[in-house]
């Protein structure tokens, strides 16, 4: 095997993956977002509501298409660099992949056109009823993926011949047992990181005041979903946590750079884990804190790193990071929350500016943590590909340390050249506003659109100066 290529493949799927993974997160998000702003509307006959559903659809749409064209490449590197794992495992993971197409992409991509185009060519009621469905789709999309990938983790329902995983049981492969655990925390990562965006760019709107009552509208949403979702991140996180102890102590035992079980575990809050001499430098712990959290005793031990062939411990260094600053971000998430709510509730929420310049420039840290957390499973499940059935260096295809790296240096290429397009079109978007997506179109009865504006109007201030936005 070459050392060389396992490595460059590796670093090939994690630099696909974390473009990825951002995208269908937030697009599970925004779908839910526009239509929830379109209920709203049907409901409540209040413009703004469809004026909002107008703007975020365009991001959304911007959204979900980076997130296909990323989403592609991943499936061809099975067969690629992987195949091996395409071969133990792909009597598997491959009609899972297949049944989220089926189920999910297909409902997606039939209602997706109506959600987009459908503003002034389909009734009301239609056009929501898409909005839902898409929105619908995209949960069901996350249910087979993290089904697929919770079976890489935790797998069960499957019989192992001549070294093949052949399935048996289709409701244990799909309700595996860290299923239930890694979804519910996956869709409240996506819905959280999308109602921070919100709040950011409706803070940012009060702050230019501009799009006053569209701004309100996002805070008051986002503020909402943050003060419920986050406080209950941290219970399905915990939730999780116990999973993983349970199928995965040696990733918990990386996570928490726990090297010996002598008795109750302490809190490892820093540290510099040293995997060579193995043990912590410059470590800064609670004592005992450790074990309370993952036994909900005070006096409860767990396996330590040392409990592991060196063979089988995963990377500790890294899991060890990415795994505190997840949390760090979702413990920042929950203050952030909760004061809004306080200062909504003492009606100070729009006119508080510290708040206000704050959550404004914290948009990215639901994307931070998402890719914090992916970094911490997928690290921490090392050194298996498939745990307990084939290890990565084991999962590899017969390619050259070349043939990766030229692959490699193509996808950095085109990926940051796409991207940082793709994100830049977002950011302009967000600074036009959603009084540029209303006057997109005006009005037909019953909240049909009608005309089209070019784009000077979309870029001109709401002043009526006719100049075009700097």
């Amino acid at each position: 095997m070459d050392l060389h290529a396992l490595l460059l493949a590796r670093l090939q799927f994690a630099f696909t993956i974390s473009f990825h993974i951002i995208f269908p997160a937030f697009s599970i998000g925004l779908s839910a977002l526009v239509a929830t702003l379109l209920v709203l509307w049907k409901r409540t006959g209040q413009e703004h509501f469809h004026r909002l559903a107008r703007f975020w659809t365009k991001i959304f749409a911007v959204s979900f298409a980076m997130g296909v064209v990323s989403g592609i490449p991943l499936s061809y590197q099975f067969g690629t660099n992987w195949a091996r794992f395409a071969e133990v495992a792909g009597n598997v993971i491959g009609p899972l992949i297949g049944y989220e197409v089926l189920t999910a992409f297909f409902l997606e991509a039939t209602f997706l056109g109506v959600m987009l185009f459908g503003w002034q060519r389909v009734p009301a009621w239609l056009h929501v009823t898409a909005a839902i469905l898409v929105a619908l789709g995209t949960v069901i999309s996350g249910f087979w993926i993290l089904s697929a990938n919770s079976w890489m983790h935790t797998p069960a329902g499957y019989a192992l011949r001549d070294g093949i995983a052949y399935p048996v049981d289709w409701f244990r492969v799909i309700f595996n047992p860290s299923f239930p655990y890694r979804f519910a925390h996956m869709m409240t990562a996506a819905y959280l990181t999308t109602s921070v965006v919100v709040l950011a760019a409706g803070a940012r709107y009060l702050i230019r005041r501009e799009f006053e009552t569209e701004g309100r509208t996002m805070m008051r949403m986002g503020v909402g979903m943050i003060a419920i979702l986050a406080p209950m991140q941290l219970f399905l996180g915990d939730q999780h946590g116990l999973n993983t102890l349970e199928h995965q102590p040696a990733k918990i035992a990386g996570i928490e750079a726990h090297w010996e079980n002598k008795g109750p575990a302490d809190l490892v809050l820093f540290a510099l884990p040293d995997e060579k001499n193995e043990t912590n430098r410059a470590q800064i712990a609670i004592p005992k804190l450790g074990s309370l959290i993952l036994t909900h005793k005070w006096d409860g031990r767990y396996a330590g790193l040392k409990d592991f062939p060196r063979d089988q411990r995963p990377p500790v260094t890294s899991i060890f990071f990415a795994f505190r600053l997840m949390v760090g971000i979702g413990v920042a998430l929950i203050a952030l929350g909760l004061i809004g709510a306080w200062m909504w509730w003492r009606k100070k929420l729009f006119t508080t500016l510290w708040y206000l310049h704050i959550v404004a420039r914290t948009w990215p840290l639901g994307f931070i943590a998402i890719l914090a957390g992916w970094l911490t499973t997928e690290s921490g499940r090392q050194p298996y590909v498939a745990y307990g059935i084939l290890r990565t260096d084991h999962a590899l295809s017969p390619v050259s340390a070349g043939t990766v790296a030229t692959s490699l240096a193509l996808f950095v290429l085109v990926y940051c050249v796409v991207f940082s397009i793709g994100i830049y079109y977002i950011h302009r978007l967000i600074w036009i506003g959603p009084k540029g997506a209303a006057l997109a179109q005006t009005a037909l009865p019953g909240g049909l659109p009608n005309r089209p504006l070019s784009v000077v109007d979309h870029a001109t201030r709401e002043s009526g100066s006719g100049k075009p936005r700097p």
